[in-house]
């Protein structure tokens, strides 16, 4: 196995380590503006793709082969504003929403269950015409990515997982209450209704801001606004959302290990040593999980969501991954 400093050599991407420690941005300009996305510009770009599952909420940006981001819950595809802009030339950077988040309009009677996101994402790469792709995931999109790995290898070309469920914590102990409220059907209200109600809240030590985010200044009003509006704007969006963490609490990932192990795509890791959700137990076995594991890299101080915060990382680390990528085509 590479360790990072091999890997990073073998890619020839001069300057990663620098870009990952913040000394420098993509582009290498510490003073270039930020790129990210705001929620006007998100919404513009926002567009439905009908499968069988729903209309898919999704925003594109860039061309080429494909690269699917994978939210965590309960964010949709906002999450990754920053890291659109920034992957866009060099792939076709598409975040869609997950059934039962955002703004995908889910079909009448369909699960939103992990399996069934899989499912989902196959007939949404099947509508616009994707093959293959690499994935790069979050939180329980991580779990996502993982079934997908070991479910369908010859869609996945590379996968970037970062802070997110594993064989051995699924579902963390955390979420636990998280769960039990959405059976209740008091989750969407009594948490998220509040934190969006009151912003100071939500980025308080008591909110989802102090419990997965470093930043005090994250989620933005703005974010809060894009996350939590549409699971609070009607009773089935709500009943969704309580769907979508109850069906967490089976682990999905039960049994795929062999079959991760299987798996030809490779696999790089990055991790929010600061994380309350996830313990660190698990980017120790993610590290040993996949056939073609590059390794774990651990970003010090930073929580479950660090991918909205540092999408500057996400960059450098998603493009050395893809700039390593070799076409089964081509091995010998």
């Amino acid at each position: 196995m590479l360790n990072r400093r091999q890997f990073l050599a073998a890619t020839g991407w001069a300057g990663a380590s620098l870009a990952l420690s913040g000394l420098v941005t993509v582009g290498g300009d510490v003073h270039a503006p930020d790129p990210s996305l705001d929620a006007d510009t998100f919404h513009g770009l926002r567009r439905y793709a009908r499968t069988q599952f729903g209309d898919i909420a999704y925003v594109e940006q860039g061309s080429g082969e494909a690269a699917l981001f994978l939210h965590g819950f309960p964010l949709n595809g906002f999450q990754w504003r920053g890291a659109l802009p920034r992957l866009a030339p060099y792939r076709r950077c598409i975040a869609p929403d997950f059934l039962g988040m955002g703004y995908t309009r889910v079909a009448q009677g369909q699960a939103v269950g992990p399996d069934d996101q899989v499912a989902m994402l196959l007939a949404l790469m099947d509508t616009l015409g994707i093959a293959s792709t690499d994935l790069v995931a979050n939180d329980s999109g991580g779990a996502v990515a993982q079934l997908m790995l070991a479910h369908h290898p010859k869609r996945v070309r590379t996968v970037l997982l970062t802070n997110c469920d594993t064989e051995i914590d699924s579902p963390p102990a955390a979420l636990m209450l998280v769960i039990e409220l959405a059976r209740q059907g008091r989750f969407v209200d009594e948490w998220l209704g509040r934190w969006h109600a009151d912003r100071a809240l939500a980025r308080s030590a008591e909110g989802i801001g102090g419990m997965c985010y470093a930043d005090a200044a994250h989620p933005t009003d703005e974010a809060i606004d894009m996350y939590f509006g549409p699971l609070l704007s009607t009773q089935h969006r709500t009943d969704l959302a309580h769907a979508y963490a109850i069906a967490l609490s089976r682990n999905a990932l039960a049994g795929t290990a062999a079959a991760l192990r299987r798996a030809r795509a490779p696999v790089w890791v990055v991790w929010g040593t600061a994380d309350d959700i996830f313990e660190m137990r698990n980017a120790d076995h993610l590290e040993h999980a996949f056939g073609h594991s590059r390794g774990v890299r651990r970003l010090s101080g930073y929580k479950l969501f660090w991918p909205e915060e540092r999408p500057d990382v996400i960059a450098e680390e998603a493009r050395a991954l893809w700039n390593a990528w070799i076409p089964a085509v081509t091995r010998r």
